[in-house]
């Protein structure tokens, strides 16, 4: 059985690139490892037997991208998009109900033997790492389609199911034997990194058959120096890229106030510029002449 030792320095699983690259690498580790995951968040046994996204999976890390999206298809038929989201924004909820949108139209439902009832269910999952997005303590939340005045479900076939990590403190303290499979699957990604719970962690892998595969897998890539410096590069970027996009978007906000500001001004002169105008017309039509307005005016500026 794998063991995490006081020395050892693995990849924060937290990362989206590190996520995707230990649950989609092609090893019965990384299959089974991702098969009981979605089992323990959905509720259900599952095994998935195909994943899919905008690219082939890679075998090796290094060819992997960013955005490489983790979608799942299961021996029932059932389809997932599982993600890690570090700092997740705060439209966050609305994109997952997109996604799942998607996801389950996506399907193929013609030909003569076909029908909506050949629709298979489709969730979206989001360990959300940063944040709290919902009200109360519950980390994890269910969402479908039902009728608000009288909670009745609809009993359709897409769920959005959410992990808030960031509400886990509770479990510091709960023996791990007491812990839900969720909770258990919850505090290794939350507390893999933090040495102070390393014997709990440990603990939890020798629990959770799904979790130690997942860590046998981890700590191979932890242990490759080339594919760690991989994968530091590449969140690196992502920090990066993230960054000038938020500062881009502040500077066109300022220079849009700026802007802003210098167009209010010249409107405004404009503005007085016509009303001068119109007032020396009015005065022309109740008889005051040319020598009259002239005179006015010099009064007017030696106030």
């Amino acid at each position: 059985m794998i063991r995490i030792s006081e020395t050892d320095d693995p990849v924060n699983i937290c990362y989206d690139n590190v996520f995707k690259a230990v649950f989609t690498k092609d090893s019965p580790e990384s299959r089974g490892a991702l098969s009981k995951l979605l089992s323990a968040v959905i509720g259900r046994e599952l095994t998935v037997i195909s994943i899919t996204a905008n690219e082939p999976a890679p075998d090796s890390i290094r060819d992997r991208q960013i955005r490489f999206d983790m979608n799942c298809r299961a021996d029932d038929g059932s389809r997932s998009n599982v993600e890690m989201s570090l700092n997740p924004d705060k439209f966050e909820p609305v994109r997952m109900e997109f996604h799942v949108g998607r996801l389950f139209t996506g399907q193929d439902i013609r030909g003569k033997d076909k029908s909506y009832g050949s629709l298979k269910a489709a969730y979206q999952i989001a360990f959300l790492v940063n944040g709290r997005f919902f009200a109360g303590d519950d980390f994890l939340h269910h969402f479908e389609y039902y009728d608000k005045e009288r909670g009745v479900p609809l009993g359709g076939r897409t769920r959005v199911i959410t992990l808030e990590l960031a509400k886990l403190d509770y479990l510091l303290d709960r023996p791990v034997a007491e812990m839900t499979a969720p909770e258990r699957w919850a505090f290794y990604f939350r507390f893999l990194t933090d040495k102070e719970k390393r014997d709990k962690i440990n603990e939890i892998i020798e629990y959770e058959e799904g979790i130690a595969m997942a860590s046998e897998v981890l700590m191979t890539i932890s242990r490759d120096e080339i594919e760690r410096m991989r994968l530091e590069s590449e969140f690196k970027y992502e920090l990066d890229t993230q960054s000038r996009i938020t500062y881009a978007r502040q500077e066109g906000r300022q220079e849009g106030r700026q802007e802003g500001w210098q167009e209010g001004i010249r409107k405004g002169e404009q503005k007085g510029w016509q009303e001068g105008q119109l007032e020396i017309l009015k005065l022309l039509e109740s008889g005051y002449s040319a020598e009259d307005l002239k005179e006015r005016l010099r009064a007017e500026r030696g106030r």
